[in-house]
């Protein structure tokens, strides 16, 4: 009786965890489509750090990024409780829901419009002209980019994450979560950071290949300082789910 309850349990977590997982990842590629700047968000000045020739470094970000954290950090307490296979399983239901979405999108954007619809909104609060439609299609498309560029990028940065994290564990034993966490996202992430803006923005956008490294190796470095800096969470998380889990809730 009791292992068929502490199953039930197992079941419940990993029902909240893939649906945290899933929820943020399905977020982050449409909300994606815009880059802000760091300094501004900030009130400072621009970083302008030297880079490639005379191009100059700022802390641009895609706003998908800002949210990103959670899912990798998601992703290595599915591994840890449920190994490489609850990791695969949940990556590829959100890899075929994130498709799925892109196929609707797409839809939308081809279907005419209603033309009461337009006419409501033909000018700005400011009163300038104003095509929603084309508002509409000019987001959602730059988001389709950014699906298929993170279809890909996404499966293969999580199946090395997993493997990895796997792999450090193995070495580790079950010290060390911050190793494996930290370690993990450190390989997995430099995947996910650059390919995903080489296809959306590169090869489906209109950015020189200097701007894709430019934002991509600050979304990088992002992500693993944000990786350090939730290595406390982790453990917070891991000794609330030993808890629950040692109470057997049906």
């Amino acid at each position: 009786m009791s292992n068929s309850i502490q199953s039930a349990g197992k079941q419940q977590l990993y029902l909240m965890l893939s649906t945290i997982f899933l929820t943020n990842a399905l977020v982050a590629e449409f909300a994606g489509v815009k880059i802000f700047s760091l300094e501004k968000l900030l009130g400072i000045m621009p970083a302008q750090i030297p880079f490639f020739g005379d191009q100059k470094l700022d802390l641009n970000l895609s706003v998908g990024v800002v949210i990103w954290p959670i899912v990798f950090l998601v992703s290595d307490l599915i591994n840890e409780y449920f190994g490489r296979e609850g990791v695969r399983k949940i990556s590829f239901i959100t890899a075929g829901m994130i498709a799925w979405s892109f196929l609707i999108v797409l839809a939308g954007t081809e279907v005419p419009p209603a033309q009461f619809w337009l006419e409501l909104n033909t000018t700005d609060p400011a009163g300038n002209p104003f095509d929603i439609n084309y508002a509409y299609t000019s987001i959602f498309r730059a988001g389709l980019g950014i699906i298929i560029g993170s279809l890909a990028a996404f499966l293969v940065s999580q199946l090395i994450d997993a493997y990895a994290f796997h792999y450090l564990k193995a070495l580790t034993g079950s010290k060390k979560l911050w190793l494996r966490a930290t370690g993990s996202t450190v390989i997995s992430q430099l995947i996910d950071s650059f390919v995903i803006l080489f296809i959306a923005f590169y090869l489906l956008g209109n950015w020189s290949m200097e701007q894709v490294l430019q934002v991509g190796l600050v979304q990088y470095l992002y992500k693993i300082t944000l990786a350090i800096l939730l290595t406390p969470l982790i453990y917070l998380a891991h000794w609330i789910i030993d808890g629950y889990l040692k109470k057997n809730p049906a």
